[in-house]
This record gives structure tokens, C-alpha cells and sequence, in this order.
């Protein structure tokens, strides 16, 4: 059982004093009665609607960000900034942290959540989830880096680079699609290539697509469409492998 203005600011939706306003002004409904209390216990099953809106009890939060760069990708750092420095108060309270990592310098789409077993689906080596990003390299990118990636890459430090797909845009821009995430891997494959990254940008991540009207810094929760999606990712794997060569 959990305060009333507790389990709405624990969506992530509302900060505490907010939901404690709608709840005064009549606007929450609990299985079908308006609330009258902020203060009220409810269990996390109940039916919950703010103006009529089915609005879920779960204590689980999902957010997309969109990440400036100067912000590492952790729940807490004695020396740097982290992702969660964005967020309020009360959001900082419930568990969050970024489901994957982008660097300090790397900008653009991160999911965070609470969601423990859901951020171990779409992050396991297994599901091969897709991300795709930006980059831009000190250089020409060309179709013998396309091919490269396409192949795959074994780099002088020994690491296995899973086929990727690299599509060259000009003026050294490009856009890159990662079955894994390995340490810094755009950076050391690009690298590799003699065509060092001065910018990096995540646009999507499984199903999810950075929302353009999230300015650097600000974020948002996914919609039940989002949500739906990304956990089928998390059980199943990416529905864009068809990019990549099959394995005969």
C-alpha cells in the first residue's frame, strides 16, 4: 500500500506537489471514485485515472532523454555530472538509472528506468537490439568503410566487432547501426579506419526514435505505444536485424 500522491509522482509523470493539487481539485479517480485524500494508501493494482485518463500504479518509470554532452551515463559519479542531475527531485528518488551508456561526449537518445529486468533484455548480448547514430569523422567516410563494417572488424586490440552498417551522407556524415555496444566501438572502429569521430549522436535505440522536440536536456515519459514496444525488444530481440548479412 503507497500514499495516493506517492504512486502518482512515482510515473514520473507529476512531482509529489503536483499530484497532491489534482488530487485536490477532484481530478483522481481510484477504481472509480474520485479521491479525496493525498494521504490515502491504495495497493499498486488499483485503477487509477487523472480527467479520466487510465494512468498506471507501478512503481516502474521510463524515460527518454535526450542527453547533452558534459553528463556521464550514471546513477552517481564524486567527480562529474550524471544524466540523473537532470531530473527532479522526486525523480531522483526512485531508482533510476540509464538503461546502457553513452559517453561523456556522445549525445542524444537514453532510456531510464527502474526497470531492472527490462533494461537486462534489451542490453544482453543475446537480443542483438539495434542502435543507430549519427557520426561525423575528421575525414571521408566512403563504401570501403561501408563495406568494412558490413563485414565486420577485428581490431588490433583484439576486439570482435559484430557486422554493422554504415550508409555515408557526405561531407564526412554518416549514419551507423550496431547490433552490441561495446566499449567507445563506433570511436575504435572508426579509429581503425584512420577517420577519428568528432561527433556522436544516438537517434534510436530497439524501437525507440530520439523525440525531436526534446531539447538537449530534457526529457519525457514513452507513451504505452514506446513502452509496449520496447519491452517486445527486450523479450525478442531488434526487428531491424534484416539490415545485417545472415549468418549461412
Amino acid at each position: 500500500m503507497e500514499r495516493l500522491d506517492k504512486i502518482l509522482a512515482g510515473t514520473g509523470r507529476w512531482s509529489r506537489r503536483e499530484a497532491a493539487e489534482l488530487i485536490r481539485t477532484g481530478r483522481v479517480t481510484v477504481d472509480g471514485a474520485v479521491a479525496g485524500s493525498r494521504e490515502a494508501k491504495f495497493p499498486e493494482t488499483a485503477c487509477f485515472q487523472v480527467d479520466g485518463e487510465d494512468i498506471s500504479g507501478s512503481a516502474r518509470v521510463y524515460l527518454m532523454l535526450n542527453k547533452p554532452a558534459g553528463l556521464v551515463s550514471a546513477t552517481d559519479d564524486p567527480r562529474q555530472p550524471t544524466v540523473l542531475s537532470l531530473l527532479p527531485e522526486h525523480l531522483r528518488r526512485v531508482g533510476l538509472f540509464p538503461a546502457g551508456r553513452l559517453d561523456k561526449d556522445t549525445v542524444g537518445l537514453l532510456l531510464l528506468t527502474n526497470d531492472g529486468p527490462l533494461a537486462h533484455g534489451l542490453l544482453s548480448p543475446r537480443r542483438h537490439v539495434d542502435k543507430t547514430y549519427l557520426v561525423r569523422v575528421d575525414g571521408v567516410l566512403d563504401e570501403g568503410d561501408a563495406a568494412a563494417f558490413q563485414a565486420g572488424m577485428v581490431l588490433a586490440s583484439g576486439l570482435h566487432c559484430l557486422p554493422a552498417v554504415l550508409e555515408p551522407r557526405g561531407d564526412g556524415e554518416a549514419l551507423v547501426t550496431l547490433r552490441e555496444g561495446k566499449y567507445h566501438q563506433i570511436k575504435r572502429m572508426l579509429a581503425a579506419r584512420g577517420k577519428p569521430v568528432t561527433f556522436l549522436k544516438r537517434l534510436t535505440f530497439g524501437p525507440l526514435t530520439l523525440d525531436e522536440q526534446l531539447v538537449p536536456g530534457s526529457w519525457r515519459p514513452l507513451s504505452d505505444l514506446e513502452l509496449e514496444a520496447l519491452r517486445r525488444a527486450g523479450t525478442t530481440g531488434s526487428e531491424r536485424i534484416r539490415h545485417f548479412p545472415q549468418k549461412k
